[in-house]
């Protein structure tokens, strides 16, 4: 009789990590009638999207906490979660961010557009034109954009549409305008440092400089998000969208097995046959493997070396982190005592810098110094969802970053004392009303998720050096390896970090699209691809093959 330690299996495709994104390919490809099963290392399900209560009677969502890409993705709207028990929340006020700490009067961004553009008129009435303005122009090309933004690269259906919604002359401004630094869209933008500084805290909410190229997009959606739809937070907690993406994918037929860890892929013939976990199970694949790790897992620790091209072994080891992420959660008896009262009803408040003092910061973080001014986005959980907390309370955090390569617990203690010396610098009395606090340091982060090394969080720097054709590695940009069956469906892959679901997404249509004989062709490029990144280093980087569009 076999043991369970020996004992084999197999399906039609497996996934490797239950975070967002594989629960949302085993979902998509148990809807096409495959056999699915997904492993996840963890003794949950969920990645970065859990919660808990770290303080009896305070759920704290451990990582990611607000959703404005999960309200707008295709591959979360497409699950219809809301009828597998997610239910959505919003705070009064979408964010604020005050302009120092004795300001009584932060800018924030309301519900309504013309609420927040009267706001911004009572500074400056050339800023509140500017508002409705980008409003009316993010309407227009919210759909063709986002499907861009998201879409495997390179995303030639929807480019096209965005160039009929707006025409040839303005999509070139467009585009320009989308890869202008931050600081530099702000400016051209806005007269007054309030609109200037809700755009540059949204930016900020990527690793990418503020004075680099291709910043302003990060700050442009994000904000354009906040007005369109708000900064969504599930009911009960974050673990409640895992729970919601979790039953829709048994809801499909798939298996969910934690305290799975995968150790090691098996290739044979170039393709991606198995999968052996750390209890001694084998599974075998008929179809694909979508991993949902980051890259550097993938291609160093799970593939056999001799199944991978040596320029993509040179390639991954410039793979480059995100920032690592220092989050300090409280429990409060009371609100957070603002001296800025209208702050109070924000879900969302960016703390800690203006627009010039954002410079510092990244100068501090590209310099390894951990900031003696920390920059930091503060959720106010009970604010935007009444079941975290008892009433009267709140359930609060902070979220900052340290230095890249900065990670020992004691530069984080001495940024998360930092943390709380600007939070009451902001909020007068703040320190009295903890009840509860607990710090998770980058180490922290890690051991929960070996997906978050070092404790970042979005699966490689957004920085463009590692977007699109860059990511993960120059000459990628899909979720398409060089080992055929085998996908990366973890924000590793474009369009990279964000709960949007759509890198599992893209893995999984990938597969789809690859399997039986309209595969033929995809399968035939893949391997043509694998040959090319075979050959000696010597051979010029713009010879290799150009990604294919998906539907082209």
């Amino acid at each position: 009789m076999t043991s369970e330690r020996t004992a084999t299996a197999t399906v039609d495709a497996i996934v490797i990590g239950g975070g967002h994104n594989g629960l949302v390919a085993a979902a998509v490809l148990a809807d096409s009638g495959w056999d699915v099963i997904v492993l996840e290392a963890q003794p949950e399900l969920g990645g970065a999207v859990r919660s808990a209560e770290l303080v009896p009677g305070f759920v704290i969502d451990l990582y990611s906490a607000f959703y404005p890409l999960s309200a707008v993705s295709p591959a979360i709207r497409g699950l219809d979660l809301e009828q597998h028990g997610l239910q959505w929340s919003h705070a009064p006020v979408v964010l604020g961010h005050p302009l120092s700490s004795s300001d009584e009067n932060a800018p924030v961004i309301l519900r309504d557009s013309h609420e927040t553009a009267a706001l911004l008129a009572q500074r400056d009435p050339r800023d509140g034109e500017t508002w409705l303005r980008l409003v009316e122009q993010w309407r227009t090309i919210r759909e063709p954009l986002l499907s861009a933004l998201f879409s495997p690269f390179p995303p030639v259906r929807s480019a096209v549409a965005l160039v009929r919604a707006i025409g040839t002359a303005d999509a070139v401004r467009l585009a320009r305008f989308l890869m202008l630094p931050a600081s530099v869209m702000a400016r051209e933008l806005f007269h007054d440092d309030a609109g200037r500084i809700l755009f540059l805290g949204n930016a900020m909410h990527s690793d990418v400089p503020p004075d680099a190229p291709g910043s302003g997009v990060m700050g442009y959606l994000l904000t354009m998000l906040a007005q369109d739809g708000g900064y969504p937070v599930p009911v009960g907690g974050a673990a409640q969208l895992t729970a919601a993406l979790a039953a829709r994918a048994r809801y499909g037929g798939a298996q969910l097995r934690c305290n799975e860890e995968v150790v090691a892929i098996g290739v044979r013939g170039g393709r991606a046959v198995s999968v052996r976990t750390a209890g001694g199970t084998t599974l075998t694949a008929r179809r694909a493997i979508v991993a949902d790790v980051s890259a550097p897992i993938l291609y160093t620790n799970l593939l056999p070396r001799e199944s991978i091209p040596p320029r993509l072994l040179d390639d991954i080891k410039n793979f480059a982190w995100d920032t690592p992420v220092l989050k300090v959660n409280y429990a409060l008896d009371s609100a957070v005592p603002w001296r800025s009262e209208n702050l109070r009803g924000a879900g969302t408040v960016h703390v800690g810098a203006d627009p010039r003092e954002l410079v510092h910061w990244m100068a501090d973080l590209s310099t390894e110094v951990v900031p003696e001014k920390p920059f930091m986005l503060f959720g106010q959980m009970t604010t935007a969802d009444r079941t975290r907390s008892p009433a009267g309370t709140e359930s609060a955090w902070a979220y900052t970053h340290l230095p890249r390569n900065v990670i020992d617990d004691a530069s984080a203690d001495l940024l998360a004392g930092r943390v709380d010396d600007v939070l009451e610098s902001y909020a007068p009395g703040f320190a009295s009303h903890v009840v509860g606090r607990v710090v998770q340091r980058p180490r922290d982060l890690e051991a929960s998720d070996a997906n978050l090394h070092g404790g970042a969080v979005n699966g490689g720097t957004a920085q463009l050096q590692q977007q699109l054709i860059f990511r993960p590695i120059p000459g990628t940009g899909r979720a398409e390896t060089p080992v055929d069956r085998l996908y990366l469906g973890s924000a590793s892959a474009h369009p990279g970090g964000g709960v949007h679901g759509m890198c599992g997404f893209n893995a999984a249509h990938a597969a789809l699209k690859a399997d039986g004989a309209r595969g033929w062709p995809r399968r035939r490029i893949n391997r043509s691809i694998t040959k090319l990144m075979n050959k000696q280093r010597s051979t010029p980087a713009d010879r290799q093959l150009p990604a294919v569009d998906e539907g082209v």
